[in-house]
């Protein structure tokens, strides 16, 4: 079951946190490779697991299959350069373990700790028309009230305009009835990894 799931003369980092399993941390992985590709020091990090053990148990979340990752601190944002962010949808929007994550992050916003940091996001939904794109918006409105730059992809390689499955000018996306990441998501992905890692050197200077 696929659960819900955020350089050597200037040394770019780069945080990927995710929250959820299956094709996210696929797209999380990807992305964190297009990064490492473009000459920067990623961590990956997932999203603590929020649901009462009961829950766990009657709906079958793999909780242990993505064990061997750390979980996120506040620290791991304030060491990053540029940021990726991502969640499986949940109506549309963002699942709650990231939001309650977020919402943790009030002392980085009274401190303005990643003020004029670049973010980017990616999701994955079960269906076509099932919040691709709506998850993205709703997960970017955390940016606008942290003074983020929001980083997309736009159109620049032609898979955003080829794939039938997931990815688009918002961000990387997994189709979730597939079982596994395509090789156009993936690319996209990786794409989006070295995006981020472009803008944040050029913020960096």
């Amino acid at each position: 079951m696929r659960v819900f799931p955020i350089y050597l003369w200037n040394k770019n980092k780069n945080s990927v946190l995710f929250y959820g399993y299956g094709s996210i941390v696929s797209l999380a992985k990807e992305i964190a490779k297009g990064a490492e590709e473009d000459g920067a020091e990623v961590k990956l990090r997932k999203v603590k697991e929020y649901f009462p053990q009961e829950i766990v148990e009657k709906f079958h979340i793999p909780v242990t299959s993505n064990q061997d990752i750390q979980e996120i601190s506040l620290d791991d944002l304030r060491w990053a350069d540029g940021l990726a962010l991502g969640s499986p949808t949940r109506f549309g929007n963002m699942a709650g373990s990231l939001k309650i994550f977020l919402d943790s992050t009030i002392e980085l916003w009274t401190k303005g700790e990643l003020y004029g940091k670049p973010v980017t996001f990616f999701t994955e939904a079960s269906t076509i028309h099932g919040g691709h794109e709506s998850t993205i918006l709703t997960m970017s409105t955390y940016a606008y009230h942290f003074g983020m730059i929001i980083v997309p992809i736009g159109y620049a390689i032609p898979e955003i305009s080829s794939s039938t499955t997931g990815g688009g000018p918002y961000g990387a996306t997994h189709l979730g009835s597939k079982p596994e990441v395509d090789e156009k998501e993936a690319k996209i992905a990786r794409f989006q990894g070295k995006r981020l890692v472009q803008v944040s050197r050029k913020l960096k200077g």
